[in-house]
């Protein structure tokens, strides 16, 4: 992995005022540790952070970080921190490293190729996991891992024990994990349209509501007729003779 430099310049001055002050010079602060020294407060050009997160490496570059005065050293960008409203960059840890010595670092999986159960069966390339944890020295750490997906079906997955090896590194990520599968497409069913339910719906309510009706009338008692009452002013009895 080919060595990234990147210029900083001690600092003397911290807080937030101070950082401020800084940024509107067009630096960003940082702090330099690790390797057993003293902590090392410094500025850096922003530009130059970004070009080497962007990169292919991206957090896993080694740096050749050189501080005015304190000579360069390895280095990788241990965390970064951006503004959370513009998006600018704020503040950058890095982190001294040996070359003679392993870490741990995490490292990108790529896919590579197009799954048979997507290309003929119609499916659904979905990555679970996109990254896994490698040992290595810090000149060996791969830019990224390729998984070769093309033979994956419907219900075939990668996993990480499916990944080719390399001496320079060993994978510390369970081998069982899955990082990649082929899954078939959702089927939805299409809803019933709200006019359809109220033409199927409705007529049954109507149609009950009238047999209760029917069966109540059958059921019920025939009425009396009501006795006629006598016409107004006319006698109720015969009178005797």
């Amino acid at each position: 992995m080919e060595q990234v430099v990147v210029e900083a310049q001690p600092r003397s001055t911290r807080g937030k005022n101070a950082a401020r002050r800084l940024r509107r010079t067009g630096l960003v602060p940082a702090v330099v540790y690790g390797g057993r020294k003293e902590p090392v407060a410094v500025s850096v050009d922003p530009r130059a952070i970004e070009r080497v997160l962007h990169s292919e490496a991206g957090r896993n570059a080694v740096l050749a970080l050189q501080i005015k005065g304190h000579g360069s050293t390895p280095a990788m960008i241990k965390d970064w921190q951006y503004e959370p409203v513009r998006g600018s960059l704020l503040h950058v840890d890095f982190l001294r490293i040996a070359m003679d010595v392993r870490l741990k670092v995490k490292v990108p999986v790529l896919a590579q190729g197009e799954p048979v159960g997507v290309k003929q069966q119609g499916g659904i390339l979905e990555f679970v996991n996109r990254e896994v944890e490698v040992e290595c020295l810090p000149g060996d750490i791969p830019d990224h891992l390729t998984v070769d997906v093309s033979e994956l079906k419907i219900g075939g997955s990668f996993r990480v024990g499916d990944l080719k090896m390399d001496r320079h590194y060993q994978v510390l990520t369970d081998s069982e994990q899955v990082l990649a599968h082929v899954i078939a497409p959702k089927v939805h069913e299409e809803e019933k349209p709200a006019e359809e339910l109220v033409e199927v719906t409705e007529p049954e309510v109507i149609r009950k509501g009238k047999v209760e009706e029917a069966e109540a009338e059958a059921e019920a008692p025939a009425e009396k007729p009501a006795r006629q009452r006598p016409e107004a002013g006319g006698p109720e009895k015969s009178e005797k003779k």
